[in-house]
């Protein structure tokens, strides 16, 4: 319910709330498919809240990309510890976010064109494959580019939702969903249907400058968590 009511606020962050509660009482086979199928269906709910500011020429190489890279990312798990990287992440996080939150101005960054963006979605897919983390990237360039609060949502949310379609379908398709989560389905989706439509709703209100001080904010709280949570298991 926290993780959805975040999710429907900022159009992000559902997997790493949803972590700071169950990466203590449920096994990480269950944990995987079932952060998935949350974030995918609380995308579907607030969907409505970008209807307007959806612009397919800003979003395709952002999808184009991510696409491309979740198979890298899945590949490097030979090679990268996906703990080691989550904490990197994190440390990223904590540092980089409380610095842009507390600056007048963000530095925008106008060049690189779609090109830049397809990198950025690539490096989002990578992230994914990686260690799930498909959100960070984009969402920070989004902020970065210095549009407005809808436009950004709509990258960042459109990408996400591409990107867990993707991994539901290959999480169902390759039989890696345990049959011990599937019963968890159903009341996951009952659970998140009313804090996600709440957190939608508060979304309409907010500012420019309140929305970029939520979303970096909440990429900071992420930041901790995904430390909380690597931390114990590198020690």
């Amino acid at each position: 319910m926290v993780a959805g009511f975040v999710q429907g606020l900022s159009g992000f962050g559902f997997g790493l709330m949803a972590l700071a509660f169950w990466a203590w009482s449920l096994d990480p086979v269950v944990v995987g498919p079932l952060v998935v199928f949350g974030s995918l269906i609380c995308q579907l709910l607030s969907i409505g809240t970008i209807r307007k500011s959806f612009d397919i020429r800003r979003v395709a190489p952002f999808v184009a990309g991510g696409v491309l890279g979740v198979p890298i990312g899945v590949l490097l798990l030979w090679h990268i510890d996906p703990v080691t990287f989550k904490f990197c992440v994190g440390l990223l996080l904590v540092v980089w976010c409380p610095v842009m939150l507390f600056a007048r101005q963000l530095p925008h960054v106008t060049g690189g064109g779609r090109l830049a963006d397809a990198a950025v979605g690539m490096v989002g897919g990578v992230m994914g494959g990686l260690g799930g983390l498909t959100g960070p990237a984009p969402t920070l360039w989004a902020a970065l580019r210095g549009w407005q609060r809808d436009a950004q949502r709509a990258v960042f949310q459109v990408f996400n939702l591409s990107m867990h379609t993707v991994t539901i379908i290959a999480y169902f398709s390759s039989g890696t969903v345990p049959d011990r989560a599937l019963p968890l389905f159903l009341p996951l989706a009952v659970c998140v249907v009313v804090p996600t439509l709440i957190g939608a709703r508060l979304y309409r209100r907010f500012s420019d400058l309140a929305f970029r001080r939520v979303v970096l904010g909440l990429l900071t709280v992420s930041g901790i968590i995904l430390l909380a949570i690597t931390i114990p298991h590198l020690v």
